[in-house]
């Protein structure tokens, strides 16, 4: 049988650089510095990068998915980033955090996580996708794009291997449930519920033929770990291409026509998500555009051989500019909705705090008949 590897992608929000805008080389070497220490005992290879404030961890080993020592490598490399954060007084040092102490693996803790575990083929290319100022149902409608969509992945019409279709795997991320559904003979009920992003996001896909790992985005969503807002999600992404799978422009084709997603500043607003080159992956109007950099590698051995940073082609100079153009229209409307998130949305943030000020001034439609006015003049409710 043919021996598996693994590749893990594991980031947190662990200090900024003059706000939420940027992770400095500081962390990134801490960081870089134990994964170092970790090759050829636990890791084949790494490399780490920031997409904004976040510190990104892509690692290779042999060791399968939700493994302890991996995951307390990670955990480690990020409580090392946290105590230079601590003494460059970045802002938010060690805020995705959500704990003192290591239990097991990442899940729950603060950090986001996506994994796959697989046979390398005799070519593997992998594509991984880092964000900030956003959460994971941003890849909603671009995995849709890459594996049901006929109109932006051409392969599903024309490549037998991918004919029979894929399987997703959606998280109903408040009931903590799950549910499979596969494409293309279910593709409305996928479409009913991975377009209401809210409340499913898409963890998983898989070829259906086989049943071989396609994709998979990190699912943790830290208002619901900590029960209040901790800072955005900030997703990360691995989708396998070629020979079976999407092509590589079909994959980041998902992303040539800016989309809405919720983020941006407090996590509050949507807002467009913006393709971008890995340096120029810095949120700062509006802590946004939110911001995605796609990496692409080649697994040899497990070794990483790349990156190959594709969203820096000049093909998505349109791209950037459309979602420059919708931001202004966003932004345009200020503290209302659209662009503010619906309250349902923002349970876990700061609003709850305005709003349970103002909870005993609501009054009741009754009491605002004429014989009530001079009791609500008394009471400060009324000038």
């Amino acid at each position: 049988m043919e021996e598996k590897v693994t590749l893990s992608v594991i980031k947190a929000d662990v200090g900024g650089l003059c706000g939420h805008t940027l992770a400095p080389e500081e962390l990134l070497d801490a960081a870089e510095y134990v994964l170092e220490n970790a090759l050829d005992e636990t890791l084949i290879d790494y490399y780490v990068t920031n997409c904004g404030d976040d510190i990104d961890m892509i690692m290779t080993h042999k060791k399968g998915t939700d493994n302890e020592e991996v995951h307390k490598l990670a955990w480690t490399a990020l409580e090392e980033a946290t105590e230079v954060a601590k003494e460059l007084k970045l802002y938010g040092a060690g805020q995705d955090l959500l704990s003192n102490s290591f239990s097991g693996n990442v899940k729950g803790l603060g950090p986001g996580c996506a994994e796959m575990e697989f046979v390398e083929r005799p070519s593997e290319p992998v594509v991984v996708f880092c964000c900030d100022k956003t959460d994971p149902a941003a890849f909603n409608l671009p995995f849709y794009k890459m594996f049901a969509d006929p109109f932006s992945t051409a392969g599903l019409v024309y490549d037998p291997s991918m004919t029979s279709g894929f399987r997703y795997e959606i998280l109903d991320v408040f009931a903590h449930k799950r549910v499979f559904l596969d494409a293309p003979e279910e593709l409305y009920s996928l479409l009913a519920l991975i377009g209401n992003t809210e409340k499913y996001a898409v963890k998983r896909v898989y070829r259906r033929k086989d049943n071989e790992i396609a994709a998979v985005c990190s699912s943790e969503k830290l208002n619901m770990i900590a029960g209040e807002y901790v800072g955005k999600d900030d997703p990360v992404a691995i989708v396998r291409a070629q020979s079976g799978f999407p092509a590589v422009g079909e994959v980041l084709e998902g992303f040539a026509n800016p989309h809405l997603v919720a983020g941006w500043m407090r996590g509050c607003h949507f807002g467009p998500i913006m393709p971008v080159a890995e340096e120029d992956a810095m949120p700062a109007r509006f802590d946004g555009p939110a911001r995605v950099m796609a990496l692409g590698f080649q697994l040899s051995h497990g070794r990483l051989v790349g990156p190959n940073d594709l969203f820096a082609d000049k093909s998505f100079d349109k791209a950037r500019e459309k979602a420059l153009d919708m931001a202004e229209m966003m932004r345009s409307m200020g503290p209302f909705m659209p662009h503010r998130l619906p309250e349902s949305m923002m349970e876990y943030t700061s609003v709850p705090k305005v709003l349970a000020q103002l909870k005993d001034r609501f009054i009741d439609m009754e009491e605002t008949c004429e014989c009530k006015i001079d009791e609500l003049r008394e009471r400060g409710d009324m000038e």
